[in-house]
């Protein structure tokens, strides 16, 4: 059924490809100062953060249980938490690098990309799995992967030239890693002409990943960030929430 819907895959196709091209971030990143760019960045990761969860707790968890919240429902969103622990414990990659170090080995640089790469193309699965079940939905998903994804990308970048890429070879690989968004994406596409019931997990499941990535990673970087000034933290707090009602804000359009 989805297979021929053409609307569902020019928005889907649309969406990751602004999402791979956010890879290319990081060459603004370049001619930013660097304490300019850690309070530019803090912000980003506090905005993030704050459409994560309202695109979970709003959107998402709601959609899947539309029929009723059911066992089924809430088992397959903590399978979302576990699988993004599982991926994080067993790559060694973290999201947000505000402050990557100069120690890192280039195996590590290497694990991050495949790290990167995969993760990118579970993205790519999510977003296409909240298109099948509705654009606007889609639409949502999408704008937070995008805010989450100009923090991690400046980061992943940062820890690439660490790493002893030069700028070029650290954008290039970047973009390649990113790229992954689209196979992932056209994947669930074509997924869910075989498996009917694909987007009834998918939700739930992005649901769970959102959760994790916002209380696991980026909630924590807020915390950690050096300024501890109370006009910061207050900041902080209300780019946080603002992101909670743009999600608020984007039920009013459904």
């Amino acid at each position: 059924m989805y297979l021929f819907n053409g609307n569902i895959w020019v928005y889907t196709l649309l969406s990751v490809i602004i999402v791979s091209l956010i890879s290319l971030v990081g060459v603004m990143a370049i001619s930013i100062k660097k304490n300019a760019l850690n309070k530019m960045l803090i912000l980003l990761v506090s905005l993030s953060a704050g459409v994560m969860i309202g695109d979970a707790f709003l959107h998402l968890i709601p959609e899947a249980a539309e029929s009723g919240f059911t066992t089924q429902t809430a088992l397959l969103v903590l399978a979302g938490i576990t699988f993004f622990f599982v991926l994080e414990k067993f790559i060694h990659w973290k999201h947000c690098h505000l402050h990557p170090s100069h120690n890192h080995k280039p195996s590590y640089v290497i694990m991050n990309l495949v790290g990167d790469a995969f993760h990118n193309f579970i993205d790519g699965l999510l977003i296409a799995g909240s298109f099948l079940v509705d654009i606007k939905l889609g639409l949502a998903t999408t704008f937070a992967v995008i805010l989450h994804e100009i923090p991690q990308e400046i980061g992943d970048f940062g820890v690439l030239l660490h790493g002893g890429f030069s700028k070029g070879k650290a954008i290039l690989f970047n973009f390649i890693t990113a790229v992954f968004a689209i196979l992932g994406a056209i994947v669930g596409l074509l997924l869910s002409s075989v498996i009917r019931f694909l987007p009834e997990y998918l939700i739930p499941l992005t649901a769970g990943g959102f959760i994790y990535i916002a209380a696991s990673d980026l909630i924590p970087q807020i915390h950690q960030h050096k300024d501890k000034r109370m006009s910061q933290s207050f900041l902080e707090l209300l780019i946080f929430v603002l992101g909670i009602l743009m999600m608020y804000g984007l039920l009013f359009l459904e």
